[in-house]
């Protein structure tokens, strides 16, 4: 309408938003994984830790972290762990499958596919023809296994033992095994996803499985279904926010804010943009809250632009030299420090940020640690990447 004035939303509403729709505050929290993984839309799957902890910390009980979610992944299949945004590992609602994979899937699986077709033909290794059969009878052993290692279906398929030298002559030259090369495109394409763990929660070594049947997308119509997914769950961002977060082009972000009647609002980075219907407020929690995050956990890797919950001050301390956040400790819907476990099992936590973190919020925090403790139990883990302030505590 011309002439209509542009809602605000200021840091106060987005922290209270965080609040309840990131199940942080303890009257938000869920009771099951797939709640979780709901309400984020994708959960960061790289380091398979991160998964158990992210949903442990908005788990009403958090005792039930552990089995709760290992059904969830692996006995029920309603969340899946595969590639999607940035090409990066996530562990998405099963539901999401086909919107992930036609969104942002489709185009890197190309790219991926004829960088391996490519490398293999620089090193005289076979065709793509040769590597589609073995690709074929690979897939047909995996469905016979339901579930199998790298190393199981090469038994079946001992094509997927073949070596080749990449990157040959160059400070960087290695030998590739088809088999992860090949896995590593199947799972970009959608074909296969991460199984079972060897291990415990915490193993970075997981089975594989076949993929989820789902239909193909429209992808264009994908890319506007996920963004009204994530606006719903982060709103507002800015149109950077959106395109790192998804690792869309600008011209795919701004047609799917288009196709759902996206809402521009000011923020105090500038403009914004929230999901039709959402400028309204959101009522701020009852109680003081925290919360103790792992490293990469989606609430702190969400937005570009960070300055609203994180003080950039405490960057350097707090992330890695490539970008990845470690574990945070929140207070109130900012970021206030850092946490790690120890060799003993002790979860020591630093404030970096003591701007209107008193008693009250000290004892809020020590009982997160506690709460964290209990439930990881005798488990020992260390972030995939680590930070500074992490190591330090971590002794």
């Amino acid at each position: 309408m011309a002439g209509e004035r542009m809602p605000y939303i200021g840091t106060a509403e987005r922290r209270a938003r965080l609040a309840r729709r990131h199940r942080l505050a303890p009257a938000a929290r869920a009771a099951r994984p797939e709640e979780v993984a709901d309400a984020l839309v994708a959960l960061h799957g790289t380091d398979p830790a991160t998964v158990y902890l992210a949903v442990g910390a908005r788990l009403a009980d958090a005792s039930r972290t552990v089995p709760e979610t290992e059904r969830a992944l692996y006995t029920e299949r309603a969340l899946v762990r595969m590639h999607g945004m940035r090409h990066t590992v996530f562990v998405f609602p099963t539901e999401l499958t086909a919107v992930v994979h036609a969104s942002t899937g489709l185009a890197v699986a190309a790219r991926e596919r004829a960088s391996l077709v490519k490398d293999m033909a620089k090193a005289g290794a076979p065709d793509a023809a040769w590597l589609k059969e073995v690709e074929e009878s690979a897939l047909a052993a995996l469905a016979r296994r339901g579930e199998a290692t790298a190393a199981e279906l090469a038994r079946d398929e001992p094509r997927l033992r073949e070596q080749f030298v990449y990157a040959a002559g160059k400070s960087y030259e290695g030998v590739h095994t088809v088999s992860s090369r090949l896995l590593r495109v199947l799972g970009v394409e959608g074909k296969v996803v991460r199984g079972r763990p060897l291990g415990s929660w915490t193993s970075t070594q997981a089975r594989w499985a076949l993929a989820p049947a789902h239909p193909e997308l429209d992808a264009a119509g994908a890319q506007a279904d996920l963004l009204r997914r994530w606006l719903a769950a982060c709103g507002p961002a800015t149109e950077a926010d959106l395109k790192w977060w998804t690792g869309w082009r600008v011209t795919e972000v701004r047609r799917a804010l288009a196709a759902i009647g996206a809402r521009e609002v000011r923020l105090d980075e500038g403009t914004g943009f929230v999901a039709e219907g959402d400028t309204g407020p959101v009522e701020t929690p009852d109680e003081p809250w925290a919360a103790l995050l792992p490293g990469l956990d989606p609430t702190a890797m969400g937005w570009q632009q960070r300055d609203w919950f994180l003080s950039p001050a405490q960057r350097p301390a707090l992330f890695d030299r490539s970008g990845n956040v470690g574990p945070t400790v929140w207070w109130n819907g900012r970021v206030v420090g850092g946490w790690a476990q120890r060799p003993d099992g002790e979860i020591a936590w630093r404030v970096l940020d003591e701007e209107g973190v008193g008693r009250e919020a000290g004892a809020a925090i020590e009982a997160e640690a506690a709460r964290l403790r209990q439930w990881v139990g005798t488990t020992r883990f260390t972030p995939r990447f680590r930070t500074p302030v992490e190591r330090e505590l971590a002794g």
